[in-house]
């Protein structure tokens, strides 16, 4: 009852601190900072007791407003984000004191920061489906005025109704479930819902169960808001926007897909094919924007790339099974990109400072006295770490935490790809050049070995904290299962292909083989860079279709007679 009473004036104070800067300190610019700042270090300080006092007592609260809007539910995935998403929130307030000094709106933009703010912690603690929905909506409106904030720079106003209208274009596959849900299971409250699918006999519309269709529905609002392909243009193409906002949207906004999958959780158990869908999109997306992010040349568009791969990763997480290790992820994420997008007006800074152009090489050789010949490992002994050691360390980490996870398809596959990279980060460091290759590899070593032994504990304890019922965790994983010969030769497939890729880059590196293929791969490297540099041509395509929509729209208001 504590725990209720105290957690309605979460989102409550900063939803009052924005009513109290627009009603009376429009014009006081400091002492709207002042009160907007205070009021968010209350907001995560209250936030914070209420995840301590769960983790001591236990217990999940619900506020219920006593209709059918307005109700809460405190659960451990509710308050881990009232946390997450305050503190995010306090550091992107304090940035922004000083960063939009010279900048008009200031009250106004603290306003909107707060509720941004107050919105966000509805959403995510939503009890029924129409203050989900709700918050949802309101989530876009604000961010539209968000990133449009600056009125004078017509390409924030271009690109933040964009965003305005993916994010609409998202919310109707949501609408659409809920009211498939509601219309089934006869209530608004999410907790009777999950409970009357858990319990009650399979609801089937159009000869498909309630629960895939509504997966279906689910997972696409989720896959706008977390801008996967080929819903990502609006992403990278908002910075724009003030730097702060930035921070916040891909730090807590563009994250709402993990929430949605993670929150209708106990309906996506019945939807396998629904998860295979998203661990495809998740990967697609993941592949993508990793790549676009390399061929950028603009620092924050590299970061919204950066974000945009983070999101598939979020996605293929939970197309796995693996739900509590997305909620992981997007906190983590989270925290890194803030600090990266506050951090990037340092970046250019040290940029125009340091050009980097290397010096005179003539300088280089006799000066400086470099050598001629880079020293690295044994072909063979790097082969055999970049292969082994990765593999060994993950495989030993999840069996002393948890041994029966290696009967869960989600987990081998998730250990297969921290291999890859373990792997691939292993093969990039036997291919730099240092004095002591030894000591680098050793260090390496070290620090995958630590990453990884922590990831395993963090994520292994995290998950037992956000679904205590060890039963609904398997569930998951054993919903997003394939058929076990199939999965075994994927994997099977997929190992033959890295492994053979990393032998013929081994090789090619060790004989020179790249002079001699150099001719017959320039067409298709070309090719692909030129692909890349364009982003896949998708805003192009977009681009013309608004154009065809607009010349459309144009003769039909002559022929209506409306111009």
């Amino acid at each position: 009852m504590i725990l209720g009473s105290l957690g309605v004036w979460v989102p409550v104070l900063p939803a009052a601190s924005a009513l109290v800067i627009l009603a009376f300190l429009r014009r006081a610019r400091r002492p709207a900072a002042r009160v907007s700042v205070a009021t968010l270090v209350l907001t995560l300080a209250l936030a914070l007791a209420l995840l301590v006092r769960y983790l001591m007592e236990g217990g999940v609260a619900a506020v219920d407003s006593g209709g059918i809007f307005g109700s809460l539910w405190l659960d451990p995935l509710s308050l881990v984000l009232w946390a997450f998403v305050s503190g995010i929130s306090l550091i992107v307030h304090i940035y922004s004191v000083r960063y939009m000094a010279e900048e008009p709106g200031y009250a106004r933009f603290f306003a909107l920061l707060d509720l941004m703010t107050a919105v966000i912690l509805v959403m995510v603690s939503a009890a029924n489906l129409l203050t989900l929905l709700a918050a949802w909506f309101l989530v876009g409106v604000l961010l539209y005025f968000l990133l449009g904030h600056d009125h004078r720079r017509p390409a924030a106003g271009r690109y933040a109704f964009w965003t305005q209208i993916t994010y609409r274009f998202g919310d109707l596959p949501l609408w659409f479930a809920a009211l498939i849900l509601v219309h089934y299971y006869h209530s608004t409250s999410l907790p009777v819902i999950f409970a009357r699918i858990q319990h009650g006999p399979p609801a089937l519309l159009w000869g498909l169960p309630v629960t895939e269709l509504a997966g279906f529905l689910l997972a696409l609002a989720a896959f706008a808001r977390s801008a996967q392909f080929p819903l990502h243009v609006w992403l990278p193409y908002t910075m724009d926007g003030p730097t702060p906002v930035s921070a916040l949207m891909h730090a807590g906004i563009v994250n709402a897909g993990g929430f949605l999958f993670n929150r209708f959780a106990p309906l996506f158990v019945h939807a396998g094919w629904v998860l295979h869908w998203a661990f495809g999109v998740g990967l697609t997306t993941a592949l993508i924007g990793s790549g676009l992010m390399l061929m950028q040349n603009d620092i924050k568009r590299s970061l919204g790339y950066s974000t945009m791969g983070q999101m598939g990763f979020m996605v293929m997480e939970c197309g796995l099974g693996a739900f509590s290790l997305a909620v992981f992820h997007l906190i983590a994420h989270g925290f890194f990109k803030a600090s990266l997008f506050l951090g990037s007006g340092d970046v250019i800074g040290d940029a125009r400072a340091h050009d980097g152009v290397p010096p005179d090489p003539i300088y280089t050789s006799v000066v400086e006295r470099r050598p001629a010949k880079p020293s690295r490992l044994p072909c063979l002994v790097a082969a055999s770490l970049t292969v082994v050691v990765p593999i060994v360390v993950l495989s030993l980490s999840h069996f002393f935490v948890a041994e029966h996870l290696f009967y869960e398809q989600g987990v081998v596959v998730l250990l297969f790809f921290g291999w890859v990279t373990g792997a691939q980060a292993l093969f990039a460091a036997h291919k730099m050049s240092q004095q002591d290759p030894w000591r680098l590899m050793i260090g390496i070593l070290a620090s995958f070995v630590v990453i990884v032994i922590g990831y395993t504990l963090i994520s292994h304890y995290f998950g037992r904290f956000l679904y205590p019922d060890e039963h609904e965790s398997l569930m998951l994983y054993r919903a997003a299962s394939i058929h076990e010969l199939s999965f075994d030769a994927l994997v099977l497939f997929l190992a033959a292909v890295f492994v053979g890729g990393w032998t013929l880059t081994f090789f090619t590196d060790s004989f020179e083989l790249g002079r001699n293929l150099g001719g017959a791969w320039r067409g298709v490297y070309l090719g692909l860079y030129a692909l890349l540099s364009r982003e896949l041509y998708v805003a192009d395509v977009y681009e013309r279709i608004s154009q065809i929509l607009l010349q459309w729209s144009r003769r039909l208001n002559v022929w209506l007679g409306w111009c």
